[in-house]
């Protein structure tokens, strides 16, 4: 059976989300038909929102609702420390540790030749004017083969165009493929006070 027109274009909307197959992006769509209309009108609410506030703090590439991040506005944080991740989500991730207490630049993604992203598709540029004025720069992306490709990189860049600043790689007391916003805190803490020099 076919469904209505409008219900099969949502279903097609849910299996657009990542790890959302046919059954599940139908079981979404449904209980939006099934919903009150006030809270779908929540849900769409908060959709637009989303698209319409936020956008990416122009120091460090976090997300924001007004310009420059909470992070980056923190007076009390050590400005002298980057820690350098994949995505947001990481940044995330690391704040629940509570023990970082640095800044942060976010790449949005990592360098992949099999997917076409290469250096200047990635927030590098702006994380090099950044570490001249650092001591400290953490590479902190994924154990996978894109992320150990973007930390070499970064570390060459780093060291031909801050030659004063340290970089350090995070220990890997995350195992090889873990992505750093599924690992435990513990495992993050031990990742981070156990990093080393690259």
């Amino acid at each position: 059976m076919m469904y209505p027109n409008s219900l099969e274009k949502l279903i097609a909307c849910f299996r657009t989300l990542p790890g959302v197959g046919e059954k599940t992006a139908e079981r979404y769509a449904l209980l939006i038909v099934e919903e009150d209309e006030l809270e779908v009108m929540e849900f769409v609410k908060a959709l637009q929102e989303v698209k319409e506030k936020l956008v990416h703090c122009p120091i460090c590439g976090n997300l924001s609702e007004d310009g420059e991040c909470e992070i980056c506005r923190d007076t009390s944080r050590d400005k002298k420390t980057i820690l350098v991740v994949q995505s947001v989500k990481d940044v995330v991730a690391m704040e629940r540790t509570k023990e970082y207490h640095g800044l942060y630049h976010v790449l949005n993604g990592l360098i992949s030749s099999s997917k076409g992203i290469m250096p200047e598709d990635l927030n590098i540029s702006s994380l090099v004017e950044r570490a001249k004025n650092a001591q400290e720069v953490i590479l902190a992306t994924n154990a996978t083969v894109d992320g150990e490709t973007t930390a070499l990189y970064l570390s060459k860049l780093l060291a031909k165009e801050c030659p004063n600043v340290t970089v350090t790689r995070i220990a890997h007391g995350l195992s090889s493929g873990v992505m750093i916003d599924y690992a435990d805190e513990l495992t993050l803490i031990h990742a981070l006070t156990d990093r080393r020099k690259v």
